[in-house]
Order: structure tokens, then C-alpha cells, then sequence
């Protein structure tokens, strides 16, 4: 079972294969703005399902 998700580990060597065509695609100028964004999704993502749950237990609190 171990042996199927062997293939599937990542090693540094694939990291390293990674942010090379990630520098390769996109280039050193635009990787920072590329950062920045997914940064500000994420944040996004956070503050929504936090209001999520407050609103959620504000609810269950009502009843």
C-alpha cells in the first residue's frame, strides 16, 4: 500500500525542478506580484470563513 504513494513524495530535487520552471514560465519580475496576490486570496479566504463561523455561532446563540 506504502509503494503506491511512493512515487508521489516530493524530494528537494523536485522542489528545486519546480522553481525552475516557475522562474522559467513567469520570470523573476513577475513572481513577487504573483506572491503578492496569492497572499491577498488567502487573507481573503481567511477573514470570509471567519465571518462565517462568527455569524454561524451568532446564530446558534439566538436560539
Amino acid at each position: 500500500m506504502i509503494a503506491l504513494f511512493l512515487p508521489l513524495a516530493i524530494g528537494p530535487w523536485q522542489i528545486v525542478l519546480v522553481v525552475l520552471v516557475v522562474l522559467l514560465l513567469f520570470g523573476g519580475r513577475k513572481i513577487p506580484e504573483l506572491m503578492r496576490g496569492l497572499g491577498s486570496g488567502i487573507k481573503e479566504f481567511k477573514d470570509a470563513s471567519k465571518d462565517e463561523n462568527e455569524e454561524s455561532t451568532h446564530v446558534e446563540d439566538k436560539k
